[in-house]
């Protein structure tokens, strides 16, 4: 048996952009992304905190150390540039790995 967990959390990041036309997904600040430990093109969860509004989609890179957090493609309509947002990346771990396992958050 497998257990999904919350393996990496950027907790409350601001929307510093909106691009309607765009392919998709959610333009992150490498920095960010690697601190917790998201890779690009990896699948995430975002919650946005101002609206309850929650989507998948998956992580790019945008500049490093310009703290983006752009919402592209159909995630703009989910957003305003100022939301903070929560965003969630998981994994699959055994019982062995879970029971030692403390996912990796970055607060904003």
């Amino acid at each position: 048996m497998m257990l999904t967990l919350l393996k990496a959390k950027l907790h409350r990041i601001r929307v510093t952009e909106a691009c309607l036309d765009y392919e998709g997904s959610l333009s992150l600040d490498p920095d960010d992304m690697e601190a917790v430990g998201i890779v690009p093109y990896e699948k995430i969860l975002v919650a946005d905190v101002e609206n309850g509004n929650r989507f998948e989609t998956y992580a790019i890179e945008g500049a490093r150390g310009s703290h983006v957090c752009c919402l592209n493609g159909a995630a703009a309509h989910k957003g305003r540039v100022g939301d903070r947002l929560i965003v969630m990346a998981f994994a699959q771990f055994s019982p062995e790995e879970a029971a030692g396992h403390v996912p990796k958050v970055l607060h904003f």
